[in-house]
């Protein structure tokens, strides 16, 4: 009786999953692999065969993810704070320098950028922290609300350091998401981002020469055509020269004729709009915006606090991503470096994208947190 009763409770990872969710990012992925072959110049190599091999490593640990309790991730919150933490710091004294910015680790075969994966460790630690109270309370319990603070603050300032200000910035930005859902009163962010206001003055002196330089090229791009502002108009030259259908698969000019700048990480949807033009870019949107969609309802049908803010929180975290490259590369934001989820090459993001999955699923099969 009681092997049959263990039976019953048995379930495979295949069990509760949403499919319409892993349908989304496998469509997605398609849309990366074939942006990365035509990145190429019509090859696998060198970054479509590598970013397939992410897929099916990142799907693996997704599938892992998925099959721990819900709590189980709970109870980890605090050590995963503490551990990408301790990664940032790590960052201080090995970290890899590129354009000079030290922002990646060097782990044997494995290059980190820890301030992603950080990201997805504040939302778990601030949706375990937020969890003990109900909706409403914290607003009345303000006097606990430095703890939170401190745990978007830390990792943003350490990240700051890099310096990596788009990051941050998107850090402080979750944060504060997250910490607005918990049901925080608005006005307390009012305050804030009246502080953040006239703070502007002191931060725009703290900033690098170059982070000065993207803010001004974004505000008059023209102003500098064959130099900070180079890659901005071409940009955007190419999302217009693509149409309404584009010029078709390989058929870009812009980018194979070198014109966009890192056409294969930051500057990829530029690439997919010229070669599918409108089409195509709203195709790929249309997808994320599905992503985003199955993610919100999932979160809606949690039954605790935790499970609602850990979806919503990693939910807002993948939008920020794309909401970010998508305006950098049609000249909306200032150019920051933000790679687009799963299209842009690059091994950190597809890991940040499956563990934020096997997240998901885990609080989709049931496994979240008792009811409030």
């Amino acid at each position: 009786m009681n092997d049959y009763s263990a039976l019953r409770r048995f379930k495979p990872w295949f069990w509760g999953v949403h499919w319409p969710l892993l349908l989304v990012a496998a469509a997605i992925g398609g849309f990366g692999l074939l942006a990365l072959y035509s990145a190429a110049g019509g090859s696998a190599e060198p970054w479509m065969q590598t970013q397939l091999v992410r897929f099916a490593v990142g799907l693996l640990i997704a599938f892992v993810v998925a099959s721990v309790d819900i709590d189980v991730w709970r109870r980890l919150a605090w050590l995963a704070w503490f551990g990408g933490v301790g990664l940032l710091l790590a960052v201080e004294f090995w970290g890899v320098t590129v354009n000079n910015a030290t922002r990646w680790l060097q782990l044997g075969f494995v290059t980190l950028q820890p301030s992603e994966l950080m990201r997805v460790a504040m939302v778990l630690v601030l949706a375990a922290w937020f969890q003990r109270f109900r909706h409403g309370e914290v607003s009345k319990k303000v006097w606990l609300f430095p703890v939170p603070a401190l745990l978007v603050l830390v990792p943003a300032l350490l990240v700051l350091r890099q310096p990596d200000f788009g990051t941050a910035a998107m850090i402080l930005a979750l944060g504060a998401a997250v910490i607005f859902m918990s049901g925080l009163h608005l006005w307390y962010f009012f305050a804030g981002a009246g502080a953040l206001v006239a703070a502007l003055p002191l931060i725009w002196v703290r900033l690098q020469e170059y982070q000065q330089e993207r803010i001004l090229t974004f505000l008059n791009p023209e102003g500098d055509p064959l130099g900070a502002g180079y890659h901005t108009i071409q940009s955007k030259i190419a999302l217009g020269s693509g149409g309404l259908s584009g010029k078709g698969f390989l058929g870009g000019t812009q980018g194979h004729l070198s014109f966009l700048p890192e056409m294969h990480t930051d500057f990829i949807f530029t690439l997919l709009a010229e070669e599918f033009g409108l089409l195509g870019s709203v195709a790929l949107l249309g997808l994320y915006l599905s992503l985003f969609a199955v993610m919100l309802f999932c979160a809606w049908r949690c039954r605790g606090m935790f499970g609602r803010l850990l979806v919503s929180g990693l939910c807002i975290n993948l939008a920020l991503y794309v909401f970010i490259n998508v305006g950098m590369v049609s000249g909306l934001l200032p150019v920051v470096g933000v790679p687009l989820p799963l299209v842009s090459y690059g091994g950190t993001v597809v890991l940040v994208f499956f563990i934020s999955l096997g997240l998901v699923v885990s609080v989709s099969r049931g496994r979240s947190a008792p009811a409030d």
